[in-house]
């Protein structure tokens, strides 16, 4: 699903995490703990974003040891696209009732949120 727009799984989901922080950008440790990823995946996924123009790497602007991962406007669009793609094709028909999704988002959303997830 996901080839037609020549992303794989990770770095989609790097870009949606993306997609979802309030600035665009977040530091690639905060990145890599969020995904529950290794740090150098988080690194590879990068190196092919930014060399495709879905990215860019900052300096933090307040600690000088910490890098920035920030959505380029052709990232942004490419996340929502793709989204929309993997929403209408392989979301879309879980095979649950309704009531079973939305008590399932309210749990999840409960141990995120306790988890810590949505501070940022």
């Amino acid at each position: 699903m996901l080839k037609p727009f020549r992303l794989t799984f990770a770095r989609y989901e790097l870009l949606a995490l993306l997609s979802f922080a309030r600035s665009g950008a977040l530091p690639m440790n905060k990145a890599s703990a969020l995904l529950q990823v290794h740090p150098t995946s988080v690194t590879n996924a990068v190196d092919r974003l930014q060399q495709a123009g879905l990215v860019l790497r900052s300096p933090h602007p307040t600690d000088g040891r910490t890098t920035l991962i920030e959505l380029t406007p052709e990232g942004r669009t490419l996340a929502k696209r793709a989204t929309a793609a993997l929403n209408s094709e392989v979301f879309a028909q879980s095979g649950f009732a309704e009531q079973d999704v939305d008590q399932l988002i309210r749990i999840l959303g409960t141990f995120r949120r306790n988890a810590g997830d949505f501070s940022e």
